[in-house]
């Protein structure tokens, strides 16, 4: 069995079950450089450029995700394929916010609470206020759904699928996605998925738009 060729699904599942080495270190491969991201955007909004900070923040996310025999991923529900890359994009942008609070509380007397890394699974951010509307819910299911049968039959169909929303749900940029060693992919490579995957969305869909508020 190649951990690489797991679905994110069939991977936490396999984690969860065997606690097998190389099954978590496929797992963190392929969302280390994801986190990464995440962590350095959210420091970056306060001015916060420090590398070894981003690794260690990195590090406390995986931690975050373990606490409590893995609970979060025990008690995570994959609404769909990629649901679990926004899941840790969320846990990811917690624990930076956590920090930060933190380095604001001693500075400046309290004031702040940390989040719960529950409320992570339910409150998941998304590029348009009206995310949590019923129309757009309806509409973010129909594109998953012609995503995947138009593409199921390709052998990339879940990494181009994964691209999709990490750049029109999520908001990484074609470099972020690109520079994620999962992906596999060169910035050219990220966009050139992009372009086809909406051009395919706005022949099936007309005039209704493609994602959320790209």
């Amino acid at each position: 069995m190649d951990p690489q060729k797991l679905s994110a699904q069939e991977l936490v599942q396999l984690c969860l079950a065997s606690q097998d080495p190389a099954l978590w270190y496929e797992f963190e491969r392929r969302f280390q450089q994801m986190i990464s991201i995440v962590v350095r955007r959210r420091l970056h909004r306060c001015s916060i450029n420090d590398p070894a900070l981003v690794d260690d923040l990195t590090q406390d996310t995986f931690l975050k995700l373990c606490d409590h025999d893995c609970r979060a991923l025990r008690e995570f529900h994959f609404e769909h394929e990629n649901s679990l890359f926004g899941f840790v994009k969320t846990v990811a942008s917690n624990v930076a916010q956590d920090y930060l609070r933190r380095e604001y509380s001693q500075k400046h007397g309290g004031g702040f609470e940390e989040e719960d890394l529950e409320k992570a699974s339910v409150v998941i951010p998304a590029r348009t206020s009206l995310a949590d509307d019923a129309h757009i819910q309806i509409l973010l299911a129909e594109i998953q759904r012609i995503l995947e049968e138009e593409l199921r039959h390709e052998p990339n169909f879940r990494r181009d699928i994964a691209i999709f929303w990490l750049y029109f749900r999520w908001g990484l940029t074609a470099k972020e996605i690109s520079e994620i060693p999962s992906i596999g992919l060169t910035v050219k490579g990220a966009e050139s998925v992009l372009l086809r995957l909406t051009r395919l969305l706005r022949g099936r869909l007309g005039g209704r738009g493609t994602a959320s508020g790209r």
